[in-house]
């Protein structure tokens, strides 16, 4: 229950066997292949080499595709899935034989082209739609669209905005020439659309006067006929685009039981591109191939006895303090602490030559955790919880979740059982209703009477937390062999600490003035000219306002666990107001529903900022990489190692 330590791999292999290096690499998953460090001057041999070619870019174009692929299976073939239902297991084996990949690439191309062909024929029927709106306002128009009028008389359309009364567009058009008649056709909510009847040589003078009052002309060029038989035409185009899209969809569906092994090829896909990435970022010649990387020291030997049957050259190193930033950091956690790696991730890894803080953090979470949720229904809710998204063998963040609802679902139910809550008092209301009498379960304090004594206890715990961390920095500042610091930053506050708890106790002050008089020296050893006098009254105020500070944030210990409990017991007071069993029962649900999952992200966060603010800036240093070595990479199945 550490950080790893790692080593550096330097490695030269002849290049005829390269990609069975790095197959060898893939299968092994332990190491991080990093580019090498530009040289120094032209004159060093490893300018000579040059990066590799391992095909990526077309390793991620085939992905795209077979990603692309099951989109369109998912949009027109859907499956049923299973709620929480583990993924199928795939031999190694099995899944790194590529044989059945091109058979899988040649429907997912296929399967992209009916795609494109719906996407056309949608295009297809967009557009004769709008043509039909377009032709629907001329449905009553008996002439044909492509009539102009006669050898004398010109025929035009036209519309006005619905608002617009006909007699002020008939005198705009009266006002060109007498010789004018409007012919309206239909008229909607937006829109009047009429027939315009003038001489050939004053219809655009007559248009032109009618755009005074917001007429606008319309024009159906190339369209034949009338507008009734366009938009019968149209409609039966529809008819036979719906036809073929779904001859499409139904070839789509056909293909469905082929789907559990386009998945499958699309994580060989993404191992493939690992694969590939992790291969250019060697470097070679014509002859040779150069690795450069990090991998755990523990697999040394089993990456030893993997080079040994190619024909290459390698070596191990410590890296030096100096390479430390640039180190990957990896965490080795049993599977009682490893569910921490939530915590640790998602505020920053830990620096190289830092500590792993999962072993230390994990009782603290876990009480902190169960202290403000404190309930045996919401406990028992959050370990079937855990069981449930166990169950389908959940990785990353997922599976560090179960692994926090199962063991915060304890805590909770612990800390319920210790202050009787089931649901908020939804016991007691349920006997009160049904039989009349009192009853409450058995406890040794409840949040609403034991205020603070609670609120007492949590700070008891975080000054038990906080003086954790602190022990944690001073074993640090004792290694790097910062003596005095570790003396003059922690011990002097512990000596403060007991001497205030003799003086509380009325045995003695000695302890205390011994504590102060180190607070006093430790400036004037370790400071330097002024710095020895503003040291004094700088180390006082940013130590006490800060424990002061920090121990006092421990107080929403108990303001959630109240807050929690209040809730609850007023939801089930509202549900028991009616005096019926069914409506307080329904009530009840409901409001514990919602505040169960108000807690149970409010708990998480408050744990979360006691941990990373006051338990973490005491000796916490983080910055560090996360290990990502090639491995083999999968979404949809889990491989299964002979």
């Amino acid at each position: 229950m550490a950080i790893v330590r790692m080593k550096k791999l330097r490695l030269i292999a002849v290049r005829a066997q390269r990609d069975q290096l790095m197959d060898k690499l893939l299968r092994l998953g332990c190491v991080e292949v990093h580019e090498p460090e530009e040289p120094a001057s032209p004159e060093d041999g490893a300018a000579l080499l040059r990066p590799e070619r391992a095909g990526l870019t077309e390793a991620r174009t085939a992905r795209a595709e077979m990603e692309a692929a099951l989109r369109v299976m998912e949009r027109y073939a859907p499956e049923k899935k299973k709620l929480l239902a583990p993924r199928p297991e795939v031999a190694e084996e099995e899944f790194l034989d590529s044989g059945a990949l091109e058979q899988d690439m040649a429907l997912a191309r296929q399967l992209n082209d009916w795609d494109g062909q719906i996407r056309r024929l949608a295009a297809d029927q967009l557009r004769l739609q709008d043509e039909i709106e377009s032709l629907r306002p001329w449905e009553a128009l008996d002439l044909t669209l492509e009539t102009a009028g006669t050898k004398s008389c010109a025929l035009a359309l036209a519309n006005v905005p619905a608002a617009v009364d006909m007699e002020s567009v008939a005198d705009a058009a009266e006002s060109a020439t007498e010789l004018v008649q409007l012919v309206l056709v239909s008229q909607d909510e937006q829109q009047k659309c009429f027939a315009v009847i003038a001489m050939q040589e004053e219809i655009d003078g007559v248009l032109d006067a009618m755009r005074t009052v917001g007429c606008t002309p319309v024009s159906f060029p190339g369209l034949t006929g009338t507008a009734r038989d366009n938009i019968d035409r149209r409609q039966r185009q529809l008819e036979e685009i719906e036809v073929q899209r779904r001859q499409i969809v139904d070839q789509i569906a056909g293909e469905k039981q082929r789907t559990a092994s386009l998945r499958l090829s699309a994580d060989r896909l993404a191992t493939q591109c690992a694969r590939a990435e992790a291969a250019e970022r060697l470097r070679g010649t014509d002859s040779v191939v150069v690795l450069e990387g990090w991998c755990p020291a523990e697999a040394e030997k089993e990456l030893t006895d993997c080079f040994q049957s190619l024909d290459c050259a390698w070596e191990f190193s410590d890296p030096a303090e100096d390479e430390y930033p640039e180190v990957p950091v990896q965490l080795k956690n049993g599977p009682i602490t490893k569910p921490m790696n939530m915590v640790t991730e998602m505020y920053s890894l830990p620096a190289y030559s830092g500590v792993d803080p999962n072993p230390l953090m994990f009782p603290f979470f876990i009480l902190f955790y169960g202290m403000m949720m404190a309930d045996m229904g919401y406990g028992i809710l959050m370990i079937v919880m855990g069981l449930l998204l166990k169950r389908s063998r959940p990785r990353g963040m997922m599976g560090y979740m179960s692994g926090l609802l199962l063991m915060g679902g304890v805590s909770t139910f612990i800390f319920g059982a210790v202050t009787g809550g089931f649901f908020g008092d939804f016991l007691t209301q349920v006997v009160k209703l049904t039989t009349g009498k009192d009853f409450a379960l058995p406890s040794l304090f409840t949040p609403l009477d034991d205020t603070l004594s609670i609120l007492i206890g949590s700070m008891a715990l975080g000054f038990v937390h906080i003086v954790t961390g602190m022990a944690v920095s001073f074993v640090r500042k004792i290694k790097a062999g910062q003596v005095l610091d570790a003396v003059f930053e922690e011990v002097t506050w512990w000596v403060v600490f007991a001497g205030l708890g003799c003086m509380f106790l009325l045995h003695t002050n000695i302890v205390l003035y011994a504590g102060l008089a180190m607070v006093v020296i430790g400036p004037i050893i370790t400071g330097k000219g002024m710095g020895k006098i503003t040291g004094i009254f700088g180390s006082v105020y940013n130590h006490v306002t800060g424990f002061f500070g920090d121990i006092l944030s421990y107080s929403r210990l108990m303001a959630l666990m109240l807050a929690g409990s209040v809730i609850a017991q007023v939801f089930n007071t509202l549900g028991a107001i009616p005096g019926n069993i069914f409506v307080f029962v329904v009530i009840s649900l409901v409001g514990n529903a919602l505040n169960f999952a108000l807690n149970l992200l409010g708990c998480y966060v408050h744990d979360l900022r006691l941990q990373c603010l006051e338990f973490f800036n005491k000796f916490y240093e983080d910055g560090g990489k996360p290990f990502r070595p090639l491995d083999i990479q999968t979404k949809f199945v889990d491989i299964v190692k002979e």
